[in-house]
């Protein structure tokens, strides 16, 4: 076993943060890494937490840390943020989030940046997922940089989605655009403070009614999460919402062939690198230029496939 992930298993949080780091950059390293700690993952909770900018989420993931912490729990967050257009790096970092949480050993927080990924999950959540899962959390917070149609990816990584709203949020029928209606397990309506609160809980209600559920209704709640009012409420609701075997199993395989997929994805991409760099390949890349095969072909003559 290599040395990161044999110290990453026996707790030490600077292998873990190299491991997520190497996984985040692509390393070729990082499937030799995940290969020698998957035995050890599958125990951890996966939550994700999303909702549209200025909802709160990040509040709301702070104050769940501090319930979770206060029930002994040992607690990781994922932080998916934008992406600095020069270095790819997340633009809002660990630093400026959850400060009172930093010295806390039993709390890891990470930011990842996008990198123009769709759904709003970098690359590499996935592999920093289960990094933090074999490094013995009980709890992984993953949140989102914000919400669409191609958020929908974290239902491939969660056991449990909290979409976080406001009030001011938008009616229902653009709820149902973005698609939040349809993937929470929990919805919290925050800053519970602002006038109509209770009027558009009751609004998202009636449409959760109106849509086929596979179980009972996904929970509305309150919360002012900045003043950690209703927090105990949805940490309570979370933890005992009984997901069905059958569901957590689906959502898992689904994960898993994703990770199958980024694997094989990662070896094509360094292998069609290698092989532009020799001189056949820059043979190629001429006669593409002149226009006397064409990129099909290319591809078909390094996947050794025939298309028609």
């Amino acid at each position: 076993m290599s040395g990161i992930a044999a110290r990453l298993l026996a707790g030490d949080r600077a292998a873990l943060a190299r491991a997520i780091s190497k996984f985040e950059n692509r390393d070729p390293e990082a499937p030799g890494i995940l290969k020698e700690i998957f035995s050890n993952t599958g125990r951890a909770k996966v939550w994700g937490i999303t909702g549209p900018p200025g909802a709160g989420k990040s509040t709301l993931v702070d104050q769940l840390i501090r319930l979770l912490r206060a029930r002994s729990q040992k607690v990781a967050v994922i932080a998916v943020d934008p992406s600095s257009p020069f270095t790819g790096g997340a633009i809002l970092g660990d630093r400026i989030r959850m400060q009172d949480h930093a010295s806390d050993p039993l709390v890891f927080i990470r930011s990842l940046g996008t990198r123009g990924q769709q759904g709003g999950l970098s690359q590499a959540t996935l592999e920093a997922v289960l990094a933090l899962d074999a490094a013995g959390f009980d709890h992984i917070l993953v949140e989102t940089a914000g919400v669409g149609q191609t958020e929908l990816e974290i239902l491939e990584l969660a056991h449990q989605v909290v979409v976080v709203l406001v009030p001011e949020g938008g009616d229902s029928i653009q709820m149902m655009k973005a698609g939040l209606l349809e993937i929470a397990d929990l919805f919290v309506v925050n800053k519970a403070d602002r006038p109509d609160a209770a009027l558009f809980c009751r609004n998202l209600e009636s449409v959760l009614d109106l849509l086929p559920q596979e179980g009972a209704r996904p929970p509305v709640l309150l919360a002012q999460a900045v003043r950690g009012v209703g927090m105990t409420e949805v940490l309570d609701a979370l933890e005992s919402q009984q997901q069905e075997s059958l569901r957590v199993r689906e959502k898992t395989q689904r994960t898993l062939r994703k990770a199958v997929f980024q694997v094989l994805s990662d070896r094509l991409m360094r292998s069609v690198q290698a092989a532009f760099e020799t001189p056949s390949g820059q043979e190629l890349l001429e006669q593409m230029t002149q226009r006397t095969i064409d990129p099909v072909a290319v591809a078909d003559l390094f996947s050794g496939h025939s298309s028609s």
